[in-house]
């Protein structure tokens, strides 16, 4: 496999990795959640890399998503604690664990060598690297079989436990009601993103990994309000715009993460734009036509 396509097909795999939660992170109105999580995991990506020395290793990811965990956990405690109201819980705790990530980075802790901008904003072309050999057969970069693993297993996961997910992000309380512990399951699956978002940091970093979460899911919002119809879109949207994006910052020798996060950017704008002109028509012919089918009636009779 060559070089340039185990980039590409990287893209796309952390694209569709992300965008398949980020269908219920949308629809739950989690997103800014879902942004301190991406926040958090950093000094749990430190703290995990300083005890494995390898940025793969499954223990870092567990770690790491158990870090961004707290942020979940917190959240939901502060608030039902009645101190804080709104999303000020989520500005309490994930600067603080951000911050101690950054220090941790910056005084190159237990000479922990990671670069600063590289975890914010990701670098794809690195994340390629090294490539697996199998039988003296380079089959592609071993990141994207990192990143392949993530995209079963959330797939795994929403398969599993599609109807109940649909019925706690619809309606949290008739779920309860019915003796859904829907508690135990919305951990499950913060934490399941937060494992996403670590496993993804490494490509699109701690920062642009909300951009694949959200945008294409909220562009598919845009379009149908039906989960499986979000999820499909979801998938398509987010496999264009890391096609494009690799392309265009192939094209334009800038960053891929970068490029990739602009192109959902310009989908969405694209796409409410459109979504609204048809809005403005189907108001505008029915009121035209109204009028005229009460003549119609009235003829008729």
């Amino acid at each position: 496999m060559s070089y340039v396509l185990g980039v590409m097909l990287l893209a796309c795999v952390t694209a569709l990795a992300c965008a398949l939660p980020g269908a219920f992170v949308v629809l739950r109105k989690n997103s800014m959640i879902v942004d301190g999580i991406a926040h958090a995991v950093l000094p749990g990506i430190i703290v995990g890399f300083a005890l494995t020395k390898d940025l793969n290793s499954p223990i870092l990811i567990l770690g790491a998503a158990l870090a961004g965990l707290v942020v979940v956990l917190g959240n939901e405690w502060l608030s039902d604690t009645g101190l804080l109201a709104g999303d000020a819980p989520q500005g309490l705790i994930f600067p603080a664990l951000f911050a101690g990530g950054i220090i941790m980075v910056s005084t190159d802790m237990q000479h922990v060598h990671l670069d600063t901008n590289a975890v914010l904003i990701g670098d794809l072309n690195l994340a390629a690297f090294p490539a697996m050999i199998l039988n003296g057969v380079n089959i592609g970069p071993e990141y994207l079989y990192v990143m392949l693993g993530v995209l079963i297993l959330n797939a795994a996961f929403i398969a599993a436990f599609y109807s109940k997910l649909k019925l706690t992000t619809f309606d949290r309380q008739f779920a309860t009601v019915l003796g859904m512990r829907t508690r135990v399951l919305n951990t499950a699956f913060m934490f399941l993103v937060s494992m996403t978002v670590v496993a993804a940091f490494k490509a699109v970093g701690a920062i642009l990994v909300v951009s694949l979460l959200v945008v294409p899911a909220a562009t598919a919002k845009l379009i149908s309000n039906r989960l499986d119809h979000m999820l499909a879109l979801s998938a398509v949207f987010s496999v264009v715009g890391a096609l494009a994006g690799f392309w265009i910052a192939y094209a334009l020798n800038t960053g891929t993460s970068a490029a990739m996060a602009v192109i959902y950017g310009i989908l969405f704008t694209l796409v409410a734009i459109v979504e609204k002109g048809i809005t403005r028509w189907r108001r505008g012919h029915k009121a035209a036509s109204g009028p005229n089918e009460l003549v119609t009636v009235r003829a008729k009779r």
